[in-house]
């Protein structure tokens, strides 16, 4: 049919796939419950939604500069000012259609064919594609048995004259992993030497647990944001409950935020003035709304790992922050695929497979619903694996029974 090689060499998103399989389990009646979806359960900020009515209620819905609304990139300035100490101009930052479009950007800008960057295992789904869509290659640099947490001597072996780029995500989607300062400082290190370009993959790094921290690689970083080949990627989504608003950001050098903001003129022109405006009145707004959902995410995790410790085989590496964890579920099935399609038929349970992740044999478990959906859904996956618990299981208004074919 004429398709391009390239296209037909990306893959569908996991997690989007599996949400349309429950969405229409759902639409039958059934009673799917889903530990598959990256999305906070809590509602955009007061203050967001008033920005955006605001904003419509005006009717000031026209074309937006290609690079953001001035008012909301001041506001990033000032929001990346009080969370990272560091000063940068509204030249040095670039709105997008969500981090994602801002990564893509980045990717396009800064990437030839066949170059290269590097990945840490487990690493979030769409960057290996995201990397082949503008011709790069991927290279997946995989952490030790039994942990989440890459060795710098691995990632040193993984750069060649090739390299352009080591994106790093911490808190980490989807393990939770929180990389040590002394990794982030010697990546920062490593990136400087090289000439590399080190892409900070932020949009988890305020959802951090037990009084820990995220250290935020400009900490390391010498000289200004404008000599800096350091990238920080942001957004709404996540820690304000915004995903579907769709605004993102990077910080970046003036130069680097002129290319990316060439290729978003020639794609998406702008992002909608009504979400900006949304966002901008969240990034000014009441700032307790981020630690609330810290606090309910971290509640939840406790719950979840006590829930996972019920189930014989399962081993969990305890989260330091987002709102995933990836058990290794190798005990039961190695192939993660297979293992989350028998669940979500078996339990009707959604989960998304470890190989999507780099991490075959593993399952990202999301907790972002309640606890006692939390609670109800591995109570499932346990009824569903476990062979020592009856052959039938009440789901809803209905008994299953096991089918271990």
């Amino acid at each position: 049919m004429g398709i391009s090689s390239l296209a037909r060499s990306i893959a569908d998103s996991p997690t989007l796939r599996l949400n349309e399989e429950a969405r229409q389990l759902r639409e039958r009646g059934e009673p799917v419950l889903h530990l598959g979806i990256g999305e906070p359960g809590n509602p955009a900020p007061p203050a967001a939604i008033r920005g955006a009515t605001a904003r419509l209620a005006r009717g000031d819905v026209k074309y937006a500069p290609t690079d953001g609304l001035p008012s909301l990139k001041q506001a990033i300035v000032r929001y990346t000012e009080a969370n990272y100490g560091r000063r940068v101009s509204p030249a040095n930052v670039i709105v997008s259609a969500g981090a994602k479009q801002a990564l893509y950007n980045l990717l396009f800008a800064i990437l030839d064919p066949q170059d290269e960057v590097v990945l840490l295992a487990p690493h979030w789904v769409s960057y290996p594609e995201m990397v082949r869509m503008v011709r790069g290659v991927p290279v997946v640099v995989a952490p030790p048995p039994g942990g989440f947490l890459p060795r710098l001597e691995d990632i040193e072996r993984a750069v060649t004259p090739a390299t352009r780029a080591i994106i790093v995500n911490s808190p980490n989607n989807p393990s939770g992993a929180v990389y040590p300062a002394e990794l982030i400082e010697s990546l920062v290190r490593l990136a400087e030497r090289r000439g590399l370009y080190l892409v900070a993959d932020d949009i988890y790094h305020r959802l951090v647990f037990d009084g820990r921290e995220a250290a935020p690689a400009w900490r390391f970083a010498t000289g200004e944001p404008d000599g800096s080949r350091i990238v920080v990627i942001n957004g709404v989504s996540k820690l304000y409950g915004m995903t579907g608003f769709r605004i993102g950001w990077a910080v970046a050098s003036r130069e680097l935020v002129g290319v990316m903001s060439n290729v978003q003129s020639q794609t998406t022109t702008c992002c909608s003035p009504v979400m900006q405006a949304g966002a901008e009145a969240a990034l000014d707004g009441d700032q307790d709304v981020i630690e609330d959902l810290r606090r309910t995410m971290q509640e939840n995790r406790d719950v979840m790992l006590a829930e996972l410790a019920l189930l014989p085989g399962v081993r969990t590496v305890k989260p330091g922050g987002t709102f995933y964890c990836l058990p290794d579920f190798s005990a039961y099935r190695r192939d993660s695929i297979e293992l989350s399609r028998f669940l979500l038929e078996q339990a009707l349970v959604v989960t998304v497979p470890g190989r999507e992740f780099g991490m075959e044999g593993h399952l990202r478990l999301s907790y972002t619903g309640s606890a006692a959906e939390i609670r109800e859904a591995i109570a499932r996956i346990r009824w569903a694996l476990d062979p020592c618990t009856p052959a039938e299981i009440r789901v809803g208004s209905k008994t299953r029974v096991r089918d271990w074919t």
